[in-house]
């Protein structure tokens, strides 16, 4: 009997704690709160060139407060924008020469720091901004006429750094120290010079090509001869990315790194080579990991729910999901989508429910839109307006 007594107050205390503690307390602290969320949208060259270039430097700025009001009555906190796409540079640099998406004829003089008016313009509206660099990339196409000779490209032309691949563009060789060293600089010269908040790499890592690194690989192999070129590949990005973190921590622990990898675990592994298995299991590599789920939910190859509840899966670390979400989509058939080719043509509520969803996973942090263009241009299909309005809708 004094047993049973001494139960009440117990059972008694329990009730109270079901009733008045908060149930979302109750699933995790971890899960995160909708005024924290990262709301992130990608500004890239092709807005750059669309936007601003031929303009005055007016016109210029008044084009950037635009977009930057734009992003933040949304409800976006967090720009991600290209400063460097193809060796070049939207900012004063002493490495790299002037970005065409900015200006004519690479090289020539840009009308002002288009990086430094982004930062303070975006700062001002309490706004993220984070540099988003392409490292490998030198161009889309074979024509070396477009590289002008102040480009680091330009000087490693036919030299093992460099490598012109055929039906797929000019590209610096991975592997090359040099290289890797050049990239670095670069980061360390952005990081110095400017308040932003983070650098970001996105998914174009190693080239389509049999051969850029070959030398290196076989000198590679006479200290393993087990070394595959898969595992070899995998190395060299992760060293980058490796080096990368450490710089930035380094000089400033408040500065995030970030990668978008494809949104297809397998093709980092077999294509890319990011080991993003590493990456979302070890410390000292990744802030975040914001992998390109462009897949609506009856993608019949890689649908969305089962693809980001696996990346979030993959992440024992203490790094976050933001995943990236393909606007651009909306409005339009998707012909790898096989069976859901027609998905984002009958439906219009894809991009918020895929948020909503994002939200409950355990790692989320938020997520990120790709990009710009397709969500504040002018030429939005009727399905991608409504696709908008209903984003919107769970953003306010």
């Amino acid at each position: 009997m004094k047993k049973e007594l001494f139960l009440i107050p117990i059972i008694f205390l329990l009730l109270l704690i079901y009733i008045f503690v908060p149930k979302d307390t109750l699933k995790g602290e971890d899960k995160p709160k909708l005024d924290t969320e990262k709301r992130a949208v990608y500004i890239s060259y092709i807005e750059l060139g669309n936007n601003l270039r031929g303009k005055s430097e007016t016109a210029m700025k008044s084009t950037i407060d635009s977009m930057l009001d734009t992003a933040k009555s949304f409800g976006f906190n967090m720009i991600i924008l290209q400063v460097r796409s193809f060796s070049d540079a939207i900012y004063k640099s002493s490495i790299y020469p002037s970005s065409r998406s900015i200006v004519n004829t690479e090289g020539d003089n840009l009308p002002f720091d288009i990086l430094d008016y982004f930062i303070k313009k975006a700062h001002q509206k309490k706004l993220e901004l984070h540099a988003w660099i392409n490292p490998y990339r030198i161009s889309n196409d074979t024509n070396i006429s477009v590289i002008s000779k102040d480009n680091p490209a330009y000087k490693l032309l036919n030299t093992n750094a460099v490598k012109v691949i055929d039906n797929v563009g000019i590209y610096y060789n991975p592997a090359s120290s040099e290289v890797e060293s050049l990239i670095l600089e670069g980061i360390e010269e952005i990081i110095k010079s400017y308040d932003i908040d983070g650098i970001h790499f996105d998914d174009y890592f190693y080239p389509k090509s049999d051969d850029i690194d070959s030398s290196n690989y076989e000198k590679a192999r006479e200290e393993d001869n087990n070394l595959t070129l898969k595992e070899f590949r995998l190395n060299t990005i992760s060293s980058l990315i490796k080096k990368t973190y450490k710089l930035i921590k380094s000089y400033d622990k408040s500065i995030l790194f970030g990668i978008s990898p494809d949104g297809n675990i397998n093709n980092n592994y077999n294509s890319n080579y990011v080991d993003t298995k590493l990456f979302c299991s070890e410390e000292g590599y990744l802030d975040y990991i914001m992998p390109q789920v462009y897949y609506g939910f009856l993608n019949s190859t890689k649908p969305f729910e089962e693809t980001v509840k696996s990346w979030n899966n993959l992440i024992t670390n203490n790094i976050e999901l933001i995943p990236a979400l393909a606007f651009y989509k909306a409005g339009n058939i998707d012909e790898f989508a096989k069976e859901g080719s027609n998905e984002w043509i009958e439906y219009n509520n894809i991009i918020s429910r895929e948020v909503m969803l994002s939200r409950e996973l355990s790692n989320y942090s938020g997520f990120a839109i790709f990009r710009y263009d397709s969500i504040f241009g002018s030429n939005l299909t009727e399905n991608a307006f409504i696709e908008k309005e209903n984003l919107k809708n769970i953003l306010s």
